[in-house]
């Protein structure tokens, strides 16, 4: 599981939508390792007029940038495939809207295995269940 919350400051077709949730979907598995049935996308457009760089609205300066706030299991990805993952993200969008500001946000948080989990399990109880005994 990940749940990704996408936010792009323009206007976007439902074609772009789908190019959007099918390319994190597809990165988050490749990248990260996580399971496609289990990635969660919601994708949120915002008007350039309403979004602001360094405090100007980005309308004002012709600018597409996005934020990316994606959730994981803690402690199931290195460094270096966070690192890989950054880069394939923010070149995707780019190939999907075209140059970005250089301004465009990807975090990954890491959420404690106790913290979160679906169909009414932790991710905690998922290991643990999982183990042999």
């Amino acid at each position: 599981m990940p749940y990704l919350s996408f936010h792009i400051s323009a206007d976007v077709s439902q074609d772009q939508s789908d190019q959007v949730a099918s390319a994190l979907t597809e990165i988050t598995a490749t990248a990260l390792g996580k399971k496609h049935e289990l990635a969660s996308v919601e994708v949120n457009a915002t008007s350039a007029k309403s979004w602001y760089i360094g405090g100007k609205s980005l309308a004002s300066q012709s600018l597409v940038t996005f934020y990316l706030d994606i959730k994981v299991t803690e402690g199931t990805n290195a460094k270096n495939e966070k690192s890989g993952y950054i880069r394939q993200v923010f070149d995707a969008v780019a190939n999907i809207f075209g140059p970005l500001a250089p301004v465009s946000y990807i975090v990954i948080h890491e959420v404690h295995a106790d913290a979160w989990g679906y169909e009414g399990h932790t991710q905690e109880y998922r290991y643990i269940r999982g183990k042999p005994l």
